[in-house]
């Protein structure tokens, strides 16, 4: 699914993370993390096409990322579903709208497209806030809602950035069991998080490899997580 190859990333001059060689293979979970500013969210902007390689390769699909174009990232990136920290959303829109806006974006609405939503609200348990609108919604909400708008477009990839940063320890739970349903379909999952306790109940529901983010290169952490 995406290969980096001796990838590198600086800002400004000062690198990031450097070479990077790791393979994400179709199906895996994957946690991601270290310690605030240790490059997490850079190194899942590579995962997605949001940030090229300043140096050596990154290759999403079997493209290589430095050799596409603008139309292909975005082509690229309708098979990748990606929830960011920030849950950013058009506040003159309800819930559905909000969820709905990749298929509209895509001009991929369609007759089936209103029993999707519906389905999709029942699977993140919202269907009681069906006409809610950003700014009523609790924090878990909000990264429930961000959940089914990341895959509304049945994609093949799920990119979580600190999806349970913000909220507490029973929604934490509950976002986690979401995710590994989805890695149970044979989504890739890639989520980052700093929460070990999290981190530890996903390895008992499946195989979840730990890549811990130090000294700006990547490991794989042991079983002592």
């Amino acid at each position: 699914m995406i290969k980096f190859d001796s990838a590198s990333y600086s800002y400004t001059g000062s690198e990031l993370l450097s070479d990077i060689t790791l393979d994400i293979a179709s199906g895996a979970f994957h946690f991601v993390t270290g310690p605030s500013g240790s490059g997490k969210t850079t190194f899942l902007k590579m995962c997605y096409g949001e940030l090229r390689p300043n140096t050596g390769a990154v290759q999403i699909f079997d493209q290589d990322l430095g050799q596409m174009t603008r139309d292909d990232i975005a082509s690229m990136r309708r098979k990748i579903g990606v929830i960011h920290q920030d849950c950013q959303f058009l506040d003159h829109l309800n819930i559905v709208d909000n969820i709905a806006l990749p298929l509209s974006v895509s001009q991929q609405i369609n007759p089936n497209s209103e029993t999707q939503l519906k389905e999709l609200l029942a699977w993140v348990g919202l269907t009681n806030r069906v006409n809610a609108m950003p700014p009523e919604l609790s924090g878990g909400e909000r990264q429930r809602v961000a959940l089914a708008r990341a895959v509304i477009m049945s994609p093949d990839i799920i990119i979580a950035d600190e999806p349970t940063g913000n909220v507490d320890w029973e929604m934490s739970q509950r976002l986690l069991k979401l995710l590994i349903e989805l890695n149970k379909m044979g989504k890739t999952v890639l989520l980052a998080s700093h929460d070990l306790s999290l981190i530890r109940l996903a390895k008992s529901h499946v195989q979840a490899r730990v890549l811990r983010i130090s000294d700006k290169r990547i490991r794989i952490a042991g079983a002592d997580l």
